[in-house]
């Protein structure tokens, strides 16, 4: 399996994690206000970086170039940071609403990048040589 494969499915069993644990919070606290980090969390965490994952592992031509690290790069740390951000502006603290619209075109800018890998064509091979 392709090492980017390898990374978004273990990033994605993290932001799993993480959302379970928001989601025994607030049903433990009868506090549902955090809903919507908890649902970024395991969409846009669990859910996208396993099917990141999977396209990799189906596609490891693809997985090998260079723009695909770039993108996970840029996609987990706009998710990483719009969690958080989300969940303590869900919470009571509104100043964090700048901080999430950042976060929101950076994991924007991931899905784009994304969409250039899929629709690029295969890389081009060295051609066998022949041998006598």
């Amino acid at each position: 399996m392709p090492r980017i494969a390898k990374l978004y499915f273990r990033t994605a069993i993290i932001f799993l994690i993480i959302g379970i644990a928001m989601g025994l919070n607030m049903a433990i606290s009868q506090d549902h206000s955090a809903i919507g980090a908890h649902a970024h969390a395991n969409l846009l965490g669990w859910v996208t970086m396993a099917i990141f994952g999977g396209y990799h592992a189906l596609n490891p031509a693809k997985a090998e170039r260079r723009i695909a690290m770039i993108q996970y790069g840029i996609y987990t740390a706009g998710v990483a940071l719009m969690v958080p951000a989300l969940y303590l502006m869900l919470t009571g603290y509104p100043q964090m609403e700048p901080v999430v619209a950042i976060a929101s075109l950076i994991t924007f800018a991931g899905v784009l990048l994304f969409a250039v890998i899929i629709f690029s064509g295969e890389p081009a091979t060295r051609p066998a040589t022949a041998t006598q």
